[in-house]
């Protein structure tokens, strides 16, 4: 959640500060009138840049400095700091920066600088597309599509999606705002002129049947055709049905859209208690959102110790007995069997009271067009290093992508946010000719109560867990390995370590 920084603190840059108060490689804040500004020095240069992420306002004097790019500590977004732009998710605003001048052993910031539109990069190959069509309004749909212009792609670009909102910030929908600690206009990625501004054509409420990959068009359910040069499906995933009698009742809702969201903020406002179905990271942090509008929440999983699929038994203890701390009542090595009325009933036979049921038992990716149009599907749309699927000019991003990831050796499929955003924008790099590999390290983060947990990497098997720092103590980092190389990190409060882990690994990958 953003914090305030309208406050300016640290010295007035206008006036300067000595050079030997700025080692090489070190950050300070200062303020440049109502700016708080961040100087950055590497080697005999410094550079000026806002102070805080444009993704959340985290403050980025706490993250780290690599070559010449800084990284928020909170969700990892990577900006460069000679031109201030974001170069990787979730942050897709740039920082500003100053102009800084040195003399007589001092440092000077001077005047804002005037940002100016990226030159396209060289080096694209074959015939630059004049029509791309972006399947799924996510994650990757609308990284791909503010890419794509960022880049100063000219041609027109249709996004087809079948919810009714514009792209909006889906983890918070699980996080502060069903926690009522986030406004609403928080929610949306962008506002809808962001689309008329950008000559975006989002389609709202609109079904694709089927892709005619023969004619380069994609058929909608009302019958309409739209033409494509290059295609990215980006269809996502969706949520796993309750199959249980009374799953069809009002109070047995899922979360995976605003609108979902939007209905169990509704109907929490009259509930004293909720079941939570599933002790996944969704369903745990609905769980503490629950709690934060002093709900009862019971948690109901088949599963021996929450999460230990992903982190570990450590981390998997401690996050139970942070949540029963928070007074939520764990089920586990349970299903459900009925929702009876204002109750449900689980596999060992018990009863618990539900005014309100939420269900998070899993996602399974959404590749029913790909099978359709002949793409080769392997739990997942298999692509290469650079998101092309099997099929010419069709790309795949986000949930549904099965892609060679270069650090295990291993094709992986990864259901995280911040990894849909990244993909999307090398499809977009790639459906204009760039060819470049999709390399990035997968990242996502979790918040628990006032407790981050940030996991960089994916190890879906591990020999080996490296615990540093206490986990009880909520001062850690784990580093999950495998014959003796670190697949993934997972840390507590332990931000610059977790940064520090992820430029390990992205500097082991092969190039």
């Amino acid at each position: 959640m953003a914090q305030d920084q309208s406050t300016s603190t640290g010295p007035d840059l206008i006036q300067g500060i000595a050079l030997a108060d700025l080692p090489d490689g070190g950050k300070l804040v200062g303020r440049c009138g109502d700016d708080q500004v961040l100087l950055v020095r590497r080697g005999a240069e410094v550079f000026a840049v806002s102070a805080t992420c444009t993704h959340y306002g985290g403050p980025l004097v706490d993250g780290l400095v690599a070559d010449d790019t800084v990284r928020c500590p909170w969700h990892h977004a990577c900006f460069d700091l000679r031109t201030g732009e974001a170069l990787r998710t979730p942050a897709f605003n740039p920082l500003a920066c100053w102009a800084v001048e040195q003399r007589d052993g001092r440092i000077f910031v001077g005047e804002k600088l005037k940002r100016t539109a990226r030159k396209p990069r060289p080096g694209s190959s074959g015939q630059v597309p004049e029509k791309i069509v972006i399947m799924g309004g996510g994650a990757a749909g609308f990284a791909a599509a503010e890419m794509l212009r960022r880049e100063q792609f000219q041609g027109s670009i249709v996004m087809l999606s079948d919810d009714q909102s514009p792209p909006v910030d889906r983890p918070n929908l699980s996080k502060d705002y069903l926690a009522g600690k986030a406004p609403e206009d928080w929610i949306p990625l962008r506002g809808e002129k962001f689309y008329a501004k950008n000559n975006i054509e989002l389609r709202l409420n609109t079904e694709a049947v089927h892709v005619d990959a023969r004619s380069r068009q994609v058929v909608l359910a009302d019958g309409g055709r739209i033409p494509y040069d290059r295609l990215l499906l980006a269809t996502g995933a969706e949520p796993v049905r309750l199959s249980v009698p009374g799953a069809e009742k009002p109070h047995v809702r899922m979360l995976r859209s605003f609108a979902d969201c939007k209905e169990i903020i509704a109907r929490a406002a009259a509930a004293r208690h909720a079941v939570v179905l599933g002790a996944s990271f969704i369903g745990l942090e609905v769980a503490a959102s629950l709690r934060a509008r002093a709900i009862d929440v019971h948690v109901v999983a088949p599963e021996k110790r929450p999460m230990e699929r992903i982190l570990g038994p450590q981390m998997g203890d401690f996050i139970r007995a942070l949540h029963e701390e928070h007074g939520v009542v764990f089920h586990l090595e349970q299903t459900l069997s009925s929702i009876e009325g204002g109750t449900v009933r689980l596999s060992g036979g018990s009863t618990l009271a539900a005014d309100l049921v939420v269900a998070g038992i899993g996602v399974r990716p959404r590749t029913g067009l790909a099978e359709k149009a002949g793409l080769v599907v392997d739990r997942g749309v298999a692509v290469d290093a650079f998101l092309e699927t099997s099929g010419p000019g069709i790309f795949a991003a986000g949930d549904i992508a099965r892609w060679p990831d270069p650090l295990s050796g291993e094709n992986i499929r990864v259901e995280h946010w911040v990894v849909a955003e990244r993909q999307g924008q090398a499809a977009a790099l790639n459906m204009l000719g760039h060819r470049e590999k999709f390399v990035a390290v997968p990242f996502f983060w979790s918040q628990h109560y006032d407790v981050p947990i940030n996991y960089v990497g994916h190890a879906e098997r591990w020999d080996e867990i490296a615990v540093e720092g206490d986990v009880a103590a909520r001062d850690c980092l784990l580093r999950f390995k495998r014959a003796g190389r670190m697949l993934a990190a997972a840390s507590i409060f332990r931000d610059v370590e977790s940064l520090e882990a992820e430029v390990a690994m992205e500097r082991a990958v092969p190039i």
